[in-house]
């Protein structure tokens, strides 16, 4: 173990013991690319604290000035949370608040009722089974991690697929349609917006076809090319094509690229046996 890494257990069991000593506290533990396997020493030190009812602000900021040091307490931009960095090891420190029963419906609703988004369908399954607790006194974290562990739904892979695929070229309003008539009106900041959309849904579709939790948005294609058996073989070519083809130099191509990318896809869903969806 590191010196770094020691530092970081130590500053994790603190913040774990602060935080066992609220009776409202179900459970703390450690997410993100920390909680996983591809995390540096320059990673935040992302915590999820479970609980029936928001520990109180006033407490929290005390804890931020006992541990860290320039504290954002109460954000609520995303999901409620807290930033301040560590005095110990120089991280930020960034701890959201849920509630037990939030993260139990956000795992139901993918696991047990199957339902799709428009791209990051599986994300809360993956944070859930990737993260590590430093408390959880009744072990409902363990109980709930348990329950996740479960084979990948077929019913979820179809739907994913079902809610995804069309909106890249399919439909009317795809996504492909967006960006070409950006690119006609010279809107660059549109193109950008469209591509990112377009890229959430195609590795929402990549990560479902090979029955893996969507790993969120950070190293999507390390974790692709390293967890992906199944895959388009050019993969990496294709999106660095697409990724080159989005600056103004280059977008007189993107369209192209964006289609010989799909066509990967495509040729994928039906090696998996996995319907298209017919164009309107």
């Amino acid at each position: 173990m590191t010196k770094a890494k020691d530092h970081t257990q130590v500053l994790l069991e603190a913040i774990a013991a602060e935080f066992a000593a609220l009776p409202e506290v179900e459970a703390v533990v450690l997410a993100g690319s920390k909680g996983g396997r591809h995390s540096d020493e320059s990673s935040d030190i992302d915590l999820c604290v479970y609980a029936e009812t928001e520990p109180p602000e006033a407490w929290r900021a005390k804890l931020a000035r006992k541990l860290g040091e320039r504290a954002s307490i109460g954000n609520r931009f995303w999901e409620t949370g807290d930033e301040w960095i560590s005095k110990q090891t120089g991280n930020i420190v960034d701890i959201m608040y849920r509630s037990p029963d939030w993260i139990t419906e956000q795992i139901d609703r993918a696991l047990v009722r199957h339902q799709a988004s428009v791209g990051y369908s599986t994300c809360f399954v993956h944070n859930v089974l990737h993260s590590r607790a430093y408390h959880d006194p009744h072990g409902w974290y363990a109980a709930l991690q348990a329950r996740t562990a479960q084979p990948y739904p077929d019913g979820l892979r179809r739907t994913i697929v079902a809610k995804n695929h069309p909106i890249l070229r399919g439909i009317h309003s795809s996504y492909l349609h967006q960006i070409e008539l950006a690119l006609a009106r010279n809107d660059h900041v549109s193109v950008n917006h469209r591509v990112a959309a377009l890229l959430a849904s195609y590795f929402d579709i990549l990560f479902a076809v090979n029955r893996l939790p969507h790993p969120g948005e950070k190293r999507l294609l390390v974790y692709a090319m390293s967890e992906c058996p199944k895959r388009p073989a050019d993969l990496q070519e294709q999106l660095d094509g697409v990724l080159q083809a989005v600056s103004p130099v280059g977008n007189a191509h993107l369209p192209e690229r964006v289609n010989e990318l799909l066509d990967g896809l495509d040729s994928l869903l039906q090696a998996e046996g996995l319907q298209i969806p017919a164009p309107p």
